[in-house]
């Protein structure tokens, strides 16, 4: 009877396939022929995860190696979502120096691949599942790396915005809307799915070669198009290696090569890739109307600083009037948000209603109008006088609920909040590598609060050594994390060390959970439990 292998051993078995260049080629492993009889390449690649040329390729060798149907691992079945990249990988990473330079960066930077990988987190699964739909190589759920760290907050000063940095005009072209509402390159599932768009059409414009289009997705079409048409007229070859092309663009997918080298052999570079579990974290609700995400936040029993987070293309206190009209949220919490959601009058779900000023308008005649003192109007809307101008954009309570303005204004007046007797100040330094949204997510706050505090526009860049005022609640302060118990597999070249950084969790920790003779080695295929922060995985 023949048994499975897992993905890691199955890509360590692909690698000793291949002739590569390094050290790593003496390490390769013989495995003995299998009992039963092959099956073809055909018949391995359909069962493979996506029936792609890729997968076919991976088929071809496993034909030749000998290996059997019966042993290869369906990509679904891996614990780890890096492992299910990894066992999907199909790109070849030529050992040369820019990738090798840029592949020594990440190895030497740990805490800046844990960053990463605590940012993907949510957004992660969802990426991937529409890659394989897609049947698109897996390689491009690295690609946000590149371009942002996975922060869906970030904004660069040519403009780009979001996890994928699309600019303005490519945004607008390929359907995602910016206004003062929303700003659809910050939205993690609506930029996804427009990010997956635009580098299909490249690929499909640039000679179906896949390194082209990424280069493209870096540089425009326009430029690696003309570098095409020059090779052509000289009769030279057009993959992306032989094209004459920016510097940026040159460095750029190296750097993509360079992650896929050090996720496909992670052991032999040292590295640890932070476990994520390979199940999906979040679900999208269709809403079917502008709701205050205040009340969705209620709704879900989660704090507005979470909600925020999931769906960081929401500008304003509110969903967009016009649309999108659709909210992540966490997927363990869906049945009974959509359950409160039916059950809630159109009337409450919105707290709050714009008001824009018209010629004529008195900051006095407005408060009348809709049953507000000028000074809950004054307070909420953060006016310094009573003057007022055509077009600005007022803030109002429905139905004139003064008795409400006290209680939301310190959702949506943020400056407000050191004054709240239930608040500490913080002041956090800046180190290395943050980000706003990681800020937000370490003290349960928004990235809007953070901007209100400290007087930061959306294209300031934080330094290092530069210090944010933080008002954070005490309550979550005390709030003990939500933990969940987790079965792991050992892993060839694992050790406790290993294992205890890749789950954030201590080496005492993992041997007391098991009962561990420390003075014995852990074994691959042995299971270990383990209690990990079930927001860290």
């Amino acid at each position: 009877m023949t048994v499975r292998i897992s993905a890691v051993i199955l890509l360590a078995f692909l690698s000793g396939c291949v002739s590569t260049t390094g050290s790593h080629s003496d390490n390769t492993t013989s495995v003995p022929p299998p009992e039963t009889q092959p099956v073809k390449p055909q018949t391995i690649a359909a069962n493979f995860h996506r029936n792609t040329a890729s997968a076919e390729k991976i088929a071809e060798r496993l034909w030749v190696s000998g290996i059997t149907e019966e042993q290869l691992l369906d990509a679904t079945e891996a614990e780890d979502l890096w492992q299910r990249i990894q066992s999907q990988l199909s790109f070849k990473v030529p050992q040369t120096r820019p990738i090798i330079e840029q592949r020594n960066f990440y190895t030497d930077n740990q805490a800046f691949l844990d960053r990463v990988a605590g940012r993907a987190q949510p957004f992660l699964y969802y990426i991937v599942k529409e890659l394989e739909k897609r049947e698109m190589p897996l390689e491009i759920a690295l690609l946000p790396i590149i371009e942002s760290a996975f922060d869906p907050m970030a904004y660069s000063p040519s403009r780009a915005a979001g996890m994928w940095q699309f600019m303005p005009v490519t945004a607008k072209r390929f359907g995602l809307k910016q206004n003062s509402w929303y700003d659809g390159r910050r939205d993690v599932i609506e930029s996804t799915q427009a990010a997956l768009d635009y580098l299909q059409y490249l690929y499909n414009t640039l000679e179906h070669d896949w390194l082209n289009a990424i280069a493209a997705y870096n540089a425009g079409e326009g430029r690696i198009m003309r570098a095409i048409q020059a090779n052509k007229k000289r009769r030279l070859p057009t993959d992306f290696w032989s094209l004459d092309l920016p510097a940026e663009t040159t460095a750029f997918v190296p750097k993509l090569l360079a992650l896929v080298d050090v996720l496909q052999r992670p052991e032999e570079f040292q590295i640890v890739w932070k476990f994520i579990a390979n199940e999906p974290k979040i679900a999208v609700v269709d809403i079917g109307r502008q709701l205050d995400l205040a009340v969705a936040a209620d709704m879900a029993d989660m704090s507005l600083a979470d909600l925020q987070a999931l769906n960081p293309g929401f500008i304003q206190w509110a969903t967009a009037p016009e649309g999108p009209h659709q909210l992540v949220i966490p997927i363990e919490k869906k049945s009974s948000f959509t359950a409160k959601l039916a059950q809630t009058p159109a009337e409450r779900l919105m707290q709050w209603q714009p008001y824009q000023v018209k010629s004529g308008d008195t900051l006095g005649a407005i408060a009348r109008r809709y049953g507000i003192s000028v000074e809950a109007l004054t307070r909420l809307n953060q006016l310094s006088n009573n003057t007022i101008r055509i077009g600005q954009t007022l803030l109002i309570p429905r139905a004139g609920d003064n008795s409400a303005t006290g209680t939301e204004l310190a959702k949506t007046n943020t400056t407000n909040a050191a004054k709240k007797p239930n608040t500490n100040k913080i002041d956090h330094t800046i180190t290395r590598g943050d980000t706003l949204w990681d800020i937000s997510r370490k003290y349960d706050v928004t990235v809007a609060q953070l901007r209100n505090w400290n007087k930061l526009s959306s294209s300031t860049m934080l330094k290092e050594g530069q210090i944010l005022q933080i008002w954070q609640n005490v309550v979550n302060k005390s709030e003990a994390p939500k933990m969940r118990t987790l079965n792991y597999r050992v892993r060839p070249g694992d050790s406790l060390a290993k294992i205890a950084q890749r789950f954030s969790v201590s080496v005492d920790d993992i041997v007391k959970w098991n009962n561990i003779n420390a003075e014995r080695f852990i074994q691959p295929g042995q299971q270990l439990m383990l209690l990990v922060d079930n927001n860290a995985v």
